[in-house]
């Protein structure tokens, strides 16, 4: 092959290595370069007062933590770095919905290691407040009251913990969480949005469920339901199709 401009075109490989004076870049060091352009293209536009785009503030996080890295900080410094560096207010609306983490292999002075920042918009809120995407806004005063909650014991048989979000359709949990799988059919957790509960391995302890409300049809989970809970026979397919799953308590002699 001749060199570029002499009957062919230059590779992606060959422009850059043009543009560092003939030294070749690994892919790694490729990937770098790109992330770095592209926060600098973040950085400008933030300075001309511009709200980030997902592709934008993802590339200023991951940057932010690999400059860290190679200025000498540690894994947790370079990952609050990344964290801190941007708030919901520099973003537009419904990234902070959408990018809940980033990953980035940084270069320490210890080697390459996988930097997972979680909740990366947690820097000031600055003028816009409770305006704000994904700014956190205050409780009710009084607290939530959930109607015809049922209180009963759950037990963790698995060796590890398992959390349960506010909304999931408690009958369809993690099947090594033993309960009442039929008195929970239809229900979540009476906490509020958002909320988890965390049973610890061989934990037992009681929690209280309400009707799931709107529609009731349940879409999703583990796919046990998958349609509107008040169907005729809706129940005892569930049932039936979680028993053939491996979920526990949900045997006929289970529910005697």
């Amino acid at each position: 092959m001749g060199p570029p401009g002499v009957g062919r075109a230059p590779t992606l490989t060959e422009t850059i290595s043009i543009k560092v004076g003939g030294m070749r870049l690994t892919p790694t060091e490729r990937d770098r370069l790109l992330i770095f352009t592209a926060a600098e293209l973040a950085r400008s536009r933030r300075s001309r007062g511009l709200r980030l785009n997902i592709p934008e503030a993802t590339a200023l996080i991951a940057d932010t933590v690999c400059e860290a890295a190679r200025d000498g900080a540690r894994l947790a410094q370079a990952m609050e770095a990344g964290r801190t560096v941007l708030g919901p207010h520099e973003v537009l609306p419904g990234v902070v919905d959408v990018v809940d983490r980033v990953e980035v292999e940084a270069v320490f002075d210890d080697g390459t290691r996988l930097v997972v920042v979680t909740e990366p918009f947690a820097g000031p809120h600055g003028s816009l407040g409770e305006d704000a995407p994904g700014a956190l806004l205050p409780g009710p005063a009084q607290p939530i009251t959930f109607p015809d909650a049922l209180r009963i014991p759950v037990t963790n048989t698995s060796p590890v913990p398992i959390s349960v979000t506010s909304h999931f359709h408690f009958f369809e949990v993690n099947p090594r969480l033993r309960f009442d799988r039929r008195a929970a059919y239809g229900r979540r957790l009476a906490i509020d949005a958002g909320g988890t509960v965390r049973f610890d391995p061989g934990q037992t302890r009681e929690v209280d469920l309400t009707p799931i409300g709107g529609a009731r049809v349940v879409i999703g989970f583990a796919g046990l339901v998958d349609g509107s809970l008040d169907a005729p026979g809706a129940i005892d397919a569930a049932l039936e199709k979680a028993h053939a799953c491996g979920y526990l308590d949900t045997a006929a002699e289970d529910q005697a």
